[in-house]
């Protein structure tokens, strides 16, 4: 089938997807449909499935492209403990590649990040997020999304990703950017107390002393992060019950 068909068969459970957003997954290697002679993309239902599956991991999980790459290669554990494996494509996949798992909010470590080396420009970025470019311009006018130039351009991380997913989630409930800066404002207080509380352990200037002020960092944004759930839990609590 064609990329139009299978845009088609996507659109009731993705409707944010777009041929642009297929098309760079497909830039990332996460897809490979099969060419014809006359250069044209024909996809089987494998690769539908595939392509389903990548957007579930986005939309629900909020996972850079690269861990979710490696999953496709190597059936990585899922956040609740069971093994996540796409039906299996017909052509030969890439060698199994392991990443960290960066899914905040769960038990893993929510400073962790993949290691990938990823540089998508603002328009990859927009693809791959599904947001309007208005929409990117007002998270990076209000601080929630950042790029760092590299040789006169501007480049976005999967940290970046992450975040524009994120306010894309967001934003589907009438959400704008200028409301997630109490998500920013919140974030820079936490990290700053987290500073002076390893302070000591930096000034030490020493291998050991680094390693457990990194170790501290990361239990205390787990603690951070359970407590601010325990907390919402308790203010939404007439509403849950």
């Amino acid at each position: 089938m064609s990329i139009g068909e299978v845009l088609t068969l996507l659109k009731d459970e993705f409707p944010d997807v777009t041929i642009s957003k297929i098309r760079f997954l497909e830039s990332q290697g996460l897809l490979d449909p099969e060419r014809t002679p006359s250069g044209y993309r024909k996809f089987y239902e494998t690769d539908v499935e595939r392509l389903r599956w990548i957007l579930r991991q986005q939309r629900e999980h909020f996972l850079p492209l690269k861990v979710i790459k490696g999953r496709l290669a190597g059936a990585v554990p899922e956040p609740d403990g069971d093994a996540v494996a796409p039906e299996e494509p017909a052509r030969p996949r890439e060698p199994a590649v392991r990443r960290p798992r960066v899914d905040a909010g769960r038990d893993g470590d929510p400073l962790a990040t993949g290691v990938s080396g990823a540089n998508l420009t603002f328009g990859e970025l927009a693809s791959a997020s599904g947001l309007e470019v208005d929409d990117l311009h007002e998270l990076e006018r209000y601080g929630i999304l950042a790029g760092r130039s590299v040789g006169g351009s501007v480049y976005y991380d999967e940290d970046a990703l992450v975040v524009a997913n994120l306010a894309a989630g967001f934003m589907k409930f009438g959400v704008e950017a200028r409301h997630l800066r109490m998500y920013r404002n919140a974030g820079e207080r936490e990290a700053s107390f987290f500073e002076q509380v390893v302070m000591p352990m930096l000034k030490q200037r020493n291998p050991e002393a680094h390693t457990q002020a990194i170790a501290t960092l990361g239990e205390l944004a787990r603690l951070g992060q359970a407590l601010r759930a325990a907390m919402l839990r308790q203010a939404l609590h007439e509403y849950l019950s």
